[in-house]
């Protein structure tokens, strides 16, 4: 992964982006076709017959779920613009009687997974597979040295108060051996690509970069291991032949370009996908199938 000091090489996408809350308002316009990529969520099943002292009850699974899953157990209507806040509880989730509880979507990133297997259609429609582009938000935490991972000691007394500060000082020294200098001055001063809305970081890369899971966390920015991380909001090729995009603030991932790029991504049963087009609504008010969950209303 190498930074980039010239964000001028995205000026090309930049006089295609649409209007904001709309497909081509984040992956650009004027391309053959669009698919919308739904980030899975975690889904944990608790065993309800019994519960320690403080009533958790003890998990029995950790796995994902499609958003159809979540759909059909609620007699809902999956469609190309279905949105998570009629699914489900958007701080909350929801909980079934049987004793699976469904978390939060992914906002912002494609996992990283899901993002590799993404990567063989990428690489059959591109004349350019080692150079790619990446963009990715300035505000990310871990761009900014902001987010350290570490676990807190129990109890009192000099000993728990001796291990808590070893392992802050364990998080901070793993965070500054994730995070690079040169990177973490760009998030902070630039060059920028101006995307609408969206300061980027921009970094060279390929598919065979990008095809490994475990690519964020030799990149350098901030990312470490057992940790969800950060992933890229634009990915394009030098041949300008598709755009994959991430908005920081969606639950799904867009990818633009051929029609044969399209179907193949929408035949692929590893991805949640439907096709949109470049004017789809993908605000949390774009769903207009299913019912708005009581209680909840769009900030206006």
């Amino acid at each position: 992964m190498e930074l980039l000091t010239d964000a001028a090489v995205g000026d090309w996408l930049l006089e295609r982006a649409g209007d904001w809350g709309r497909v081509g308002g984040v992956a650009g316009t004027g391309f053959e076709a669009y698919a919308r990529i739904l980030h899975p969520v975690p889904t944990t099943r608790m065993d309800l017959s019994t519960a320690d002292e403080w009533g958790m009850h003890p998990v029995l699974e950790e796995t994902r779920w499609s958003w159809a899953q979540v759909a059909a157990r609620q007699g809902l209507t999956m469609h190309p613009l279905v949105q998570w806040n009629r699914l489900a509880d958007l701080h909350q989730g929801i909980s079934f009687d049987d004793g699976w509880q469904v978390g939060q979507t992914d906002e912002g990133r494609l996992g990283n997974d899901l993002l590799a297997g993404l990567m063989e259609h990428l690489a059959r429609e591109t004349v350019t597979p080692e150079e790619l582009v990446v963009g990715i938000w300035n505000g990310w935490g871990e761009l900014t040295g902001g987010v350290a991972v570490w676990y807190v000691a129990e109890g009192r007394g000099p000993a728990a108060w001796l291990a808590r500060r070893r392992g802050h000082q364990e998080a901070e020294r793993r965070l500054e051996e994730a995070l690079r200098h040169d990177i973490r001055d760009a998030a902070a001063h630039g060059p920028h690509l101006e995307w609408p809305g969206r300061e980027m970081v921009l970094f060279a890369t390929s598919v065979e970069e990008l095809s490994d899971p475990t690519w964020a966390e030799r990149a350098g920015i901030g990312s470490q291991p057992g940790w969800p991380g950060i992933g890229p909001q634009l990915i394009w090729s030098a041949d300008r032949s598709w755009v994959v995009a991430s908005e920081i603030d969606w639950d799904s991932t867009i990818v633009a370009g051929s029609r044969a790029l399209v179907d193949a991504v929408l035949a692929d049963e590893r991805l949640e996908a439907y096709e949109v087009d470049e004017d789809a609504d993908l605000t949390w008010e774009g769903d207009v199938v299913n019912p708005p969950r009581a209680g909840w209303r769009a900030a206006p």
